[in-house]
């Protein structure tokens, strides 16, 4: 399962990937916020990422309008590495090296044909498990 949330400028965003994701068969917990109306964003990246930290979902993403705020919400969690992402390369890379278990994007930086790709690419791509990159992860955590 994936935890998935978003403030009021990422919501049409988060509503198109949830969509995607539950048509290609993954479901998701829905985190909020649920409609258009002004919200704080921390409130949501927080929440999507303790269900990520505590087990309750494998992976996050979250969404504002330009995906940093959310993303350093999301990051005060310990146990999260949130990456920000708006292209398929660094989507795979901080999977690939950082074992990045929530995506943040930016719903003003990205449209909806490339979150999807980017979510896809994301939830796609496995951690290289490379000691190097364990080694950095280790380092990262005791932070």
């Amino acid at each position: 399962m994936i935890a998935i949330g978003c403030d009021h400028g990422g919501y049409e965003l988060k509503e198109r990937v949830i969509r995607h994701l539950e048509e290609s068969g993954i479901h998701c917990e829905d985190m909020g916020c649920h409609g258009k109306e002004s919200c704080d964003y921390a409130i949501f990246g927080h929440a999507v990422a303790k269900a990520v930290a505590e087990g309750r979902c494998e992976k996050g993403i979250v969404i504002c309008t330009t995906g940093i705020g959310i993303s350093m919400a999301a990051n005060k969690v310990p146990g999260i590495r949130c990456a920000l992402c708006g292209d398929s390369f660094s989507a795979k890379m901080t999977r690939l090296h950082n074992d990045a278990n929530v995506l943040a994007m930016g719903a003003g930086i990205v449209g909806e044909n490339l979150a999807k790709e980017i979510v896809d690419v994301f939830l796609g791509t496995e951690f290289s498990g490379e000691e190097r990159h364990n080694r950095r992860i280790e380092l990262i955590e005791k932070i």
